[in-house]
């Protein structure tokens, strides 16, 4: 089971004053031409029967962590078990977790459909101590993305809300239908060397319990709402769905 003591920090970050939609000023690369996130248009997308399940070790351990407020998501901050790791799913290699972060609505789009809330969980590749070291790697960063949805009814299971991340390694969410494209860092520097794994079926909780993380304000004491960079173009790229999906779509 993964569990987290938090505590909440009031450090606020602001990226030189810009909104996400005028990155490309602050850094070059955030008009790349491979850029997250994207909206999957499932019937466009590809079949890869190398898109496998992911294998998920070390994520059954208790998580110490500090949740922190950077003006641009709620970023968690975890004493990572060493042994956090995933592999499979046509990764090249094992990549081993460094950080997770929340974004409210949800940064990535299905046939256009935005989420109350989208978590990443970034990783890296075993060989790198960073995640700034891991970024001069084409293939160095591997990043999950949860959607959640919000249900009638509260879940009991997820309070506090982070602990909603239990249900991504609970055998109940479908970790086999996901999506799989190349992408970028959603914040600047909007570094091109992520491999992204979106996964379709959404984590539920309850509008209170989305609520919570929305209640967070800016420096001047504005509502902290809408913090998602807008979808970028595929440029050409190809989005692939793992075989999961193959009943679905």
């Amino acid at each position: 089971m993964l569990t987290f003591t938090l505590f909440v920090c009031a450090t606020l970050v602001k990226i030189s004053g810009a909104e996400p939609d005028k990155w490309a000023v602050v850094s070059e690369k955030c008009n790349g031409m491979f850029q997250s996130p994207i909206n999957i248009v499932t019937r466009k997308s590809l079949l890869d029967e190398r898109l496998s399940p992911l294998q998920f070790t070390g994520y059954q351990d208790t998580w110490h962590g500090v949740i922190k407020n950077t003006g641009h998501n709620v970023e968690v901050l975890p004493d990572l078990p060493v042994a956090a790791m995933i592999k499979g799913g046509n990764l090249p290699e094992t990549y081993k977790a460094m950080q997770l972060h929340l974004h409210w609505g949800s940064e990535h789009t299905i046939d256009g459909e935005r989420f109350p809330m989208e978590i990443h969980i970034v990783h890296v590749k075993e060989e790198y101590n960073s995640i700034p070291e891991a970024l001069g790697d084409r293939t160095g960063v591997a990043v999950l993305a949860f959607f959640f949805q919000e249900s009638e009814t509260s879940n009991k299971k997820y309070d506090p809300i982070i602990e909603a991340l239990e249900d991504i390694k609970h055998p109940k969410h479908d970790r086999t239908r996901y999506f799989r494209y190349q992408g970028s860092l959603t914040t600047p520097n909007c570094d091109e060397a992520i491999i992204w794994t979106v996964f379709e079926n959404p984590i539920r909780l309850s509008k209170k319990q989305l609520a919570a993380f929305s209640q967070l304000q800016f420096a001047n004491g504005m509502q902290m709402e809408e913090i998602y960079r807008p979808v970028q173009p595929l440029n050409g790229r190809k989005v692939y769905y793992s075989e999961g999906h193959v009943t679905s779509l």
